[in-house]
């Protein structure tokens, strides 16, 4: 690039435009009450040093005074102890190993005074295969953490639940199906024998020696599959009364634990969904209706309805035919009291937490399902396994009435109430070691206040949610104090331009925009505003150029007016060093830099250093500065690109060191502030406990007119507290920026589509950018 080039862009960031704005938003008190997420537990730190072994939370169930909470792992063959006297600090407190696969686990209070003992009471599958079965419940003392009986089950467990009174332990032996097998032309089809039934545990006197089993046949009941009942999920009232879900057989039924007899049952029926998401066609679209859809709910439980009787509310997971991507309620006969319908996918889509990936089969894929009663509040929790959220209800007059969504961990399994503590538990059945996603036990306290999640929603148009997610670029639109644009990247095969208001509480994304005509292929990962109105978007290639990087001129209704790809001198550089020459990083953020009359330049944030290997191409690359010790260059670069002449050039960015544990550190976003300056983000590649460095970075003209950016030219401000404030497992991408013209800093984290990922978004108003940086 030439002298006169640069100093033209270094002038255009002096420009300024003013500067200003209000402090840090904070969410009103309503007078109401909502659930905070007050802390999370990665469950690896239960496991000493074993922090590359797959480690879950599927079921939780707590001691009666609500200060240790109990879990299964089954991957490890083991039950975890966690002790959370302060929610906010929970602390690991052992395991123990046992001799199979733990599939629930709840908990009893046996004997009186100083003979009284608390028991976790742990279903464990120790069948060799699908026909053999066989399982045991294991009795463990929490105080000693040693196990003091175990009881032969007859079968493979699934769900286990102690009734209130202390006195029956019911659980459903599911004696699984094998989904590989074709029964009459279905492929996991019914029968599958041995079959399934509801055993029931006496607990008579205060050694579990003592206690009994018997066998509840629920053969015969079912429409489908009668003959092989495949009970899966278990919940026993005040009256002793077990509601028990044969998940397959699309049947629940009601037992008396005292008797052993079967009060009632009934088929579950089916639903038809309007406005939904059927296709897997990467690109969220409620239009979609499906006729007849088997409920076939997992988690199942009791509920006062609106006389006072008992009610039973379904998670209508699916499986074998259905999944009608919601959830019920249903009185002790059948009759249908509730239905969400297509609301609970409503839900996911404005909270950008629809699993687009999972539209073929079950969306949001509702499967755990929890009543509590607060104070004088009744509430309904249902969990989202693909959604990784849990919607929470008022029972408002026997309806449910939708209150808030809680971020939860990656796959949620279980979800447990602890009401004599004002809070909640969710853990998550899904982990990535050892430095990935891990899973983990979040603890919610009811408190006063507004929610502080979401931090972002969308708004409805033509009755429905505009479908969002994945945001990976912002900017802030000139003139108008309350206003972003924002982009999605290439998880979805549509481009968009989303249009959100940040005066709204929680921020409201009011309208989509489709990045229409040019040859397609984008992968959006920052947006900018030229002088004329037109947009500009940086669009990332891969390292083998089949998708290039790319700058995308758009006129203001998002059609393309030109495509600006690199020089040819640097893709027949990266053509000769191959993939891994080039480690396939590229565009990730675009700045417009103002000149005189109108004109303008573009600054381009390349994410990482590329290396070429091949030898004539070395005075093209970013390898100056050095490797880092995993190879990489320690510099990447801001490309430089002239509208007016095509000329492309750049200046060197020194990187931040490399964190430990960090694969890489690399540029995700740039922005011009109102002062003139540069914001980068600059950030490590990693999430939650293992993440170190998540910085925005804040750079004066000056510094560019040497031709790079070394360290102690940048000024840095620590994005980790402020994302450490959700109490989550935080974001590896903090992949946007904006600053208003009166000066306030936003910032955006992606959800990689609700794929490997949660589906939290984190957005931050940060407050004034000129404190930032003091």
């Amino acid at each position: 690039m030439t002298r006169n080039k640069l100093s033209t862009i270094i002038a255009g960031l002096l420009l300024t435009t003013g500067a200003g704005g209000a402090g840090l938003a904070v969410a009103k008190d309503h007078g109401d009450m909502s659930f905070q997420r007050v802390s999370t537990l990665a469950n690896y730190l239960n496991n000493g040093e074993a922090i590359d072994q797959e480690t879950v939370s599927e079921i939780v169930a707590a001691t009666r005074d609500g200060m240790t909470v109990v879990y299964t792992d089954s991957p490890l063959e083991q039950i975890g102890f966690v002790d959370i006297t302060d929610p906010a600090m929970p602390q690991p407190a052992g395991t123990l190993a046992l001799n199979g696969e733990p599939t629930s686990v709840d908990v009893v209070t046996v004997g009186q005074g100083r003979d009284k003992k608390e028991y976790a009471l742990v279903a464990v599958n120790t069948s060799a295969d699908y026909v053999n079965v066989s399982g045991e419940l294991v009795v463990v003392d929490i105080a000693s953490q040693a196990v003091a009986a175990t009881l032969d089950l007859g079968g493979q467990p699934d769900s286990i639940k102690v009734s209130p009174d202390g006195r029956y332990v019911a659980i459903a032996i599911e004696n699984e199906r094998d989904e590989d097998i074709e029964v009459n032309d279905i492929e996991g089809g019914l029968p599958q024998f041995p079959a399934g039934y509801l055993a029931i545990v006496d607990i008579v006197g205060d050694s579990p020696a003592d206690w009994s089993r018997r066998d509840v046949d629920l053969s015969g009941l079912a429409a489908y599959g009668g003959d092989d009942p495949e009970p899966e999920f278990v919940d026993v009232n005040r009256d002793n009364l077990a509601a028990v879900s044969l998940q397959e057989n699309n049947h629940l039924a009601i037992v008396d634990l005292k008797s052993g007899e079967v009060r009632s049952h009934f088929d579950l029926g089916t639903v038809d969904l309007e406005g939904v998401d059927a296709h897997e066609d990467d690109i969220i679209s409620l239009g979609d209706d499906l006729a007849a859809v088997p409920r076939e709910p997992d988690a199942i439980a009791w509920l006062k309805g609106k006389q006072g009787e008992w009610v039973i509310a379904t998670a209508n997971e699916g499986d074998l035919f259905g999944g009608s991507r919601g959830f019920s309620i249903f009185t002790q006969n059948g009759d249908l009291l509730f239905d969400s319908g297509s609301s609970f996918e409503e839900i996911a889509v404005r909270h950008g937490h629809y699993p687009e990936s999972r539209s073929e089969n079950k969306g949001s894929e509702p499967e755990a399902i929890e009543q509590g009663t607060f104070g004088d509040d009744d509430y309904l929790f249902v969990g989202s396994e693909r959604g990784s959220f849990v919607a929470v209800y008022r029972m408002e007059a026997g309806e449910p009435e939708f209150s808030q969504l809680l971020p939860a961990p990656f796959g949620p399994e279980g979800v447990l109430a602890i009401p004599q503590r004002n809070l909640l538990i969710a853990s998550g059945e899904e982990d990535d070691p050892s430095f990935g996603v891990r899973s983990s036990i979040m603890v919610y306290e009811l408190k006063k206040g507004a929610p502080a999640y979401s931090q972002i929603v969308s708004a409805d148009v033509d009755g429905k949610p505009i479908g969002w997610s994945a945001l990976s670029g912002m900017t802030a639109v000139p003139g108008e104090k309350n206003s972003l644009l924002a982009v999605w990247d290439s998880y979805y095969s549509e481009s968009r331009i989303f249009s959100i208001d940040t005066s709204a509480q929680p921020a409201l994304i009011t309208g989509a925009t489709t990045i229409s005509g040019g040859t397609g292929n984008y992968d959006p990962e920052g947006i900018a505003i030229a002088p004329d109105g037109s947009r500009w978007v940086a669009s990332e290639g891969n390292a083998s150029d089949s998708r290039p990087n790319r700058l995308l001129h758009l006129d203001e209704n998002g059609a393309v007016l030109s495509e600006i790809g690199l020089p040819q001198e640097i893709l027949d550089c990266r053509a000769a060093s191959g993939e891994t020459g080039t480690l396939g990083s590229g565009f990730e953020g675009v700045a417009v830099v103002p000149g005189n009359d109108g004109d303008y330049s573009l600054l381009v944030a390349q994410q990482r250093g590329w290396d070429y290997t091949t030898a004539a191409c070395d005075a093209l690359d970013d390898d100056a500065g050095g490797l880092n010790a995993n190879g990489q260059p320690n510099r990447t670069r801001l490309w430089t690109y002239d509208p007016q002449s095509g000329d492309w050039g750049h200046i060197a960015w020194e990187l931040a060191a490399l964190p430990e544990n960090a694969s890489w550190v690399g540029l995700s976003e740039v922005t011009r502030a109102p002062d003139g300056s540069l914001v980068v983000i600059e950030r490590d590649n990693r999430t939650g406990d293992f993440a170190q460095l998540k910085t925005l970075v804040r750079v004066e003209p000056s510094a560019l007119e040497d031709g790079i950016v070394t360290a102690d030219e940048k000024q840095v401000y620590n994005l980790l507290p402020a994302m450490q404030e959700s109490r989550g497992w935080i974001s590896d991408k903090p992949e946007g920026v904006a600053i208003t013209e009166n000066g306030k800093a936003f910032v955006v984290t992606d959800n990689d589509g609700v794929d490997d990922w949660s589906g939290e978004t984190s957005f931050l108003e940060l407050g004034p950018f000129k404190k930032l940086f003091r």
